[in-house]
């Protein structure tokens, strides 16, 4: 048999018999919910305007001052909430490595008792120059600008209303949860809290 002629049979059969070499791409794009996609896109959305709004130069070209553009106050809030957050990342960070505060299922921290005795080496002066005003202080401030922020994504969403807060509450707990650090104590949706794996 001529070698055409062994090809041409070759590719009928693999024809008539439904093979194919094609190579299939699955692609997972998203576990997310769309609310949490959508509360996901208004922060993030929130964020890139606090940078816009620190960018923004208060002269023209011709060396004349600008005006800022004009903002609402529910934005002017917003953005100094997400200061606020920005400014105690540090804090919190290390309240949470030496468990004074955990996430709550509620997208809230949860302020726990300030044992100053076992905490670890290097984060031992950190705790030391605490008082427990401060550290409540801090959480509060924390807190109130999460709570600033959730109200904002409802406000900036066309798709959510003040109805839809316990659901926007679940999704920044559980965002929250998802980014904490093992060791960080976070609260399940039963109440329970554990210390992330």
């Amino acid at each position: 048999m001529r070698p055409i002629l062994k090809k041409i049979i070759f590719s009928w059969i693999i024809l008539l018999t439904g093979c194919t070499l094609a190579k299939v791409n699955v692609e997972v794009i998203s576990e997310r919910t769309s609310l949490e996609n959508q509360i996901l896109g208004t922060y993030n959305a929130l964020d890139n305007e606090m940078l816009m709004a620190a960018s923004v130069r208060g002269v023209d070209p011709r060396g004349n001052i600008k005006k800022p553009p004009r903002h609402s106050q529910e934005h002017k809030d917003a953005v100094t909430a997400l200061q606020v957050q920005a400014f105690h990342e540090y804090d919190i960070t290390r309240f949470k490595q030496i468990k004074w505060a955990g996430e709550n299922n509620q997208g809230l921290l949860t302020p726990f008792k300030m044992d100053k005795n076992n905490i670890p080496g290097h984060l031992s002066d950190f705790a030391q120059r605490f008082t427990q005003q401060e550290f409540d202080a801090i959480i509060f401030q924390v807190n109130q600008a999460r709570e600033i922020i959730m109200q904002r994504v409802i406000d900036m969403n066309e798709n959510l209303s003040k109805d839809d807060i316990q659901e926007i509450r679940k999704t920044f707990g559980k965002l929250n949860r998802e980014n904490a650090l093992a060791g960080e104590k976070v609260q399940n949706d039963n109440q329970e809290w554990v210390v992330k794996k």
